[in-house]
């Protein structure tokens, strides 16, 4: 279980949080999530901003009916408790003085994932993983989404810039389009740090962004060498896995030249720590000369990054964490040097030992769990994450990770215990959604044989789901699809048909409860057809 940036995952995919400092007033800030007692500095970053929570069109209405009153675009933050990316987000950049200063400026609206009424807002917005921060005219126009994995200063940079566009990026890049000359430098910087990731295909369908961002990346003036850098990086980044590589030496030289220069790989610090796997098989064939000299340019600077003090500690582990995936591209079982070994230790002891702050600690202590597993640390892993289950306020979260260690070295019964574990402990309507959904999916895969437990789990996540306002909006849908889906693979050759047979008649009962004009009964209802899962991603 990867806790990325670029969760939902993908599991993760990766964004929010219950965090004390993004909840309005009345909110409770008086202790952190591990328990500890939230320090001054805490308590004056939660009052700082005037964050509107939001779990119903109502509420979204009325704060666009301020930020018409008081002139001021809107910024909407979706996310969830147990999101590490959200915790992320929390801990660097909800909590920086010039980021709650520069709140002032704009109407600040919090929608939690698991609020009654968020998925449905969720389908509103057209957002799906966490975390996602969109901003708003007054009027209600989108201008632009903001990316969530960009180190803080340069967040608030991004967000005084999205402030001060004169129109949305979807206009923008329809004259980038066009091949128009009036766009300025913040309109091709708007382009470079859209949040294309989390888009969901409104401005380009997913399978046309790769070319289309190298497409910018060519257009893009000369003068503005950083910005058209960036584009041609996430054109790389964002290429399927599956395409044939670019035998491009033009793309590769200035990936190389971006390596080699300390200033310029930390300007692009997010989409390197983040993507440098992904942007080495899109420029090198595998097991390449090439590849070789990019892995080797990557490794210097993920180096540097993972030494620069002026990250976050978050950033500096995705940094040595992409080191890791590298040494792997190729041979997914290679064994790690011993020196880089003992630099995953060290990264996951020291920030064990020196992180104090509830929402940090959840950020960096699950990445560092996923990081000891991927060098092949398992046990080490496990310990990391046993000892730090009182410390989180989602500790559900921490379970599923030790469910994913114990399937990997075998274990299927600590496997299936730490997965009920998980789903027993779950709060939250759209959070316990998905972790049901995960348990019936480990109990198919791993105990198919069990026809009474995974009857008893399904049957029991179906309840749930009934008895929730919005359950077949979003996330909380797409979970239901993927219990769904896991149950009609399992019935194949029809071994399972009375068992399904009692789901479906469960299901259809909760399925009738919704008003025939209601948007949710035909997603209720397309549950177990097998046309559902082309409808709905996973």
């Amino acid at each position: 279980m990867k806790p990325s940036a670029r969760w939902p995952l993908s599991l993760l995919a990766l964004a929010a949080l219950l965090a004390a400092c993004s909840k309005p007033a009345e909110a409770p800030p008086a202790a952190s999530p591990a328990g500890a007692p939230a320090s001054a500095a805490q308590a004056q970053a939660s009052a700082g901003i005037d964050w509107q929570q939001a779990a119903s069109d109502a509420d979204v209405d009325a704060a666009f009916a301020r930020a018409v009153a008081e002139r001021k675009p809107l910024f909407v933050y979706w996310g969830a408790k147990w999101c590490p990316p959200c915790n992320q987000v929390q801990a660097t950049l909800f909590n920086r003085v010039d980021f709650i200063e520069r709140s002032r400026a704009f109407v600040p609206v919090y929608i939690d994932g698991d609020s009654p009424g968020a998925q449905k807002l969720g389908a509103r917005f057209k957002v799906r993983g966490y975390p996602t921060l969109l901003l708003f005219t007054p009027d209600g126009r989108e201008l632009t989404r903001l990316p969530g994995e960009v180190d803080a200063q340069q967040m608030t940079q991004v967000l005084t810039l999205g402030m001060n566009a004169q129109r949305p990026v979807k206009a923008v890049l329809a004259d980038a389009r066009a091949g128009a000359q009036m766009l300025s430098a913040n309109d091709w910087r708007l382009l470079a740090f859209y949040s294309w990731e989390t888009d969901e295909q409104q401005i380009v369908p997913k399978a046309e962004l790769p070319a289309l961002l190298q497409q910018l990346a060519a257009a893009c003036p000369a003068d503005q060498a950083e910005t058209a850098t960036r584009l041609m990086l996430k054109a790389a980044a964002l290429t399927d896995a599956k395409a044939t590589p670019r035998a491009n030496a033009a793309l590769r030289g200035r990936a190389l030249a971006v390596l080699s220069d300390a200033p310029a790989a930390r300007a692009q610090m997010d989409v390197l720590t983040n993507y440098a796997a992904d942007i080495v098989r899109a420029l090198s064939t595998a097991k390449s000369p090439e590849r070789a000299a990019l892995v080797g340019a990557f490794d210097a600077a993920l180096t540097r990054l993972q030494a620069d003090a002026t990250l976050s500690r978050a950033d500096r582990l995705t940094a040595l964490e992409a080191r890791v995936d590298l040494v792997k591209i190729d041979t997914a079982k290679a064994v790690l040097p011993d020196t880089l070994l003992a630099e995953v230790r060290e990264q996951a002891a020291r920030n064990d030992r020196e992180i104090t702050d509830g929402y940090e600690r959840q950020a960096v202590i699950t990445s560092a769990a996923y990081l000891l597993e991927q060098a092949g640390l398992v046990a080490e892993s496990d310990a990391l994450l046993k000892a730090n289950l009182a410390k989180s306020h989602s500790p559900y979260y921490l379970m599923s990770q030790l469910s994913s260690n114990a399937k990997r070295r075998g274990d299927k019964a600590d496997a299936l215990h730490w997965s009920q574990q998980a789903f027993d402990s779950a709060e939250g309507p759209a959070t316990r959604l998905q972790w049901g959904a995960s348990y019936v999916g480990t109990l198919v895969e791993l105990a198919p044989k069990d026809e009474a437990r995974i009857e008893r789990a399904a049957q029991q996540l179906f309840n749930e789901a009934a008895a929730q306002p919005n359950a077949f909006y979003e996330r909380s849908a797409r979970s239901l699809q993927r219990a769904a889906d896991k149950l009609q693979a399992w019935n194949q050759g029809k071994a399972h048909s009375a068992v399904l047979q009692r789901l479906r008649l469960q299901l259809g009962s909760v399925c009738a409860r919704l008003p025939a004009d209601d948007a949710q009964r035909a997603v209720c209802e397309g549950l177990f057809k097998p046309a559902a899962r082309s409808r709905r991603s996973a």
